[in-house]
């Protein structure tokens, strides 16, 4: 169960992230269009697990889009840290994850179809 401080920061962190994906993903990923999704803070506030969506219209796959994010974790986190660095007291942690969550609602929903 997390806590109210943990749920406010990682609304901050989700919202200053999806800007940066945004802003920067053309130079550091290629051109793909990656969504926040989900931000979990661990108790002491000093691991952040996000979990990445991605679009790509190169034919990249996304595993391959997820590994260009995680080697570009320290930018990434640089970037964070100019953006909430008044905020909070230490940058967290940056651990990325693909989301699938929508890819298994798409795989439901065509067997239900069929």
């Amino acid at each position: 169960m997390a806590t109210i401080r943990q749920e406010k920061v990682g609304k901050l962190i989700q919202q200053d992230l999806s800007i940066i994906f945004q802003e920067k993903a053309r130079e550091l990923f290629g051109g793909a269009f990656i969504t926040v999704t989900i931000v979990r803070m661990s108790p002491d506030l000093g691991v952040a697990k996000v979990y990445l969506s991605f679009f790509t219209n190169s034919g990249t796959d996304k595993k391959t889009v997820l590994e260009m994010v995680k080697t570009k974790t320290g930018a990434v986190r640089g970037l964070l840290g100019h953006k909430i660095g008044k905020q909070v007291r230490i940058v967290p942690e940056l651990l990325f994850y693909l989301d699938d969550s929508l890819d298994y609602a798409q795989q439901i929903d065509d067997l239900l179809k069929s």
